[in-house]
């Protein structure tokens, strides 16, 4: 039985469509997003709205604390813990995110490497970036070279597992274990300036809807460093504001920047993904989308009602 699997950059409108299409089959949604996980980021995940939670299941919403730590090796033994349940109530699963490593865990598989050291990535995380692509050309320079110079979670990860194995990274190429269900790919994208448009948009509202004041309840939990809340989009930039580094407009404006960077470094990430139909979300709405990538997962899927 396939799983159907939607990815695209941020802000592109993954959700309400996901959602659409879950309604339609009877599905539940499994969400690949490394910060909508998270109890306490509502806003600044842009967490799926109450009114679509209340009607398709979610999984992977909103149940950690803050102050926890979850990576692609976590995510695929949830995947692989949630789908048999979901397949054995007679149901269909859509999985869909845009967090990069979570996407690969799936479509690439994961290696058996190490479990994650926290007092290790502590102090690889005060390294600045630089320091950090230069150590990994260093020491195992195939992966320096497959992994984006500004990509701190992929350096970090490559360094942590050279220090825990004594082995490069690369070495480990090839020993993935693939994923046990057959996913059918689907991309969402839409024109650069509509997408700029939207995440612009996305900003505002969350302002709106009151991301200063959840990031200033974040801010005064004194979370460790290391916390991996503490580097997503939209808190970090505020956490500066509350330090005095610049005031709030200027935070606004990170905001908007640091999103639209991001959403190119994912759209680049998923480019090089194989067998992905990718659809232009340009101009249409989520259930114009969704009756089209209906058609896809049934077109690959004849079991699918």
């Amino acid at each position: 039985m396939t799983v159907l699997l939607i990815l695209g950059p941020t802000a592109v409108g993954k959700t309400r469509v996901a959602a659409y299409v879950a309604e339609r089959v009877g599905a539940e949604v499994i969400s690949a997003d490394a910060r909508t996980i998270f109890r306490d980021l509502v806003v600044g995940a842009d967490r799926p709205p109450p009114e679509i939670l209340a009607r398709v299941p979610h999984h992977l919403v909103g149940v950690l604390p803050p102050e926890a730590r979850y990576d692609a090796a976590r995510f695929r033994a949830d995947c692989e813990r949630l789908l048999p349940e979901i397949l054995g109530r007679g149901r269909r699963a859509v999985i869909v995110g845009g967090s990069t490593l979570y996407i690969r865990a799936l479509t690439r598989g994961l290696f058996p490497g190490p479990a994650a050291d926290p007092q290790l990535r502590a102090e690889l995380s005060r390294w600045p970036t630089e320091a950090l692509r230069a150590e990994l050309l260093r020491v195992d320079p195939q992966s320096a070279h497959r992994i984006h110079p500004r990509d701190r979670v992929r350096l970090i990860r490559a360094l942590e597992v050279f220090r825990l194995t004594g082995k490069p990274l690369s070495a480990q190429w090839g020993s993935e274990r693939p994923f046990p269900w057959p996913l059918v790919k689907v991309g969402l994208t839409c024109a650069r300036a509509e997408l700029y448009r939207r995440i612009e948009a996305r900003v505002e509202r969350m302002f709106q809807e009151g991301l200063v004041e959840e990031a200033r309840r974040l801010w005064e939990k004194n979370l460790p460093a290391d916390a991996p809340i503490l580097r997503t989009i939209g808190y970090r930039e505020l956490f500066g504001f509350f330090r005095g580094e610049y005031d709030l407009a200027r935070a606004k404006k990170l905001i908007v920047r640091h999103t639209k960077d991001y959403a190119r470094r994912q759209l680049a990430f998923f480019r090089a993904e194989k067998d992905v139909h990718w659809l232009d979300v340009t101009g249409r709405t989520p259930e114009e989308v969704g009756e089209e990538v209906l058609a896809l997962w049934r077109a690959r899927d004849p079991s699918l009602q």
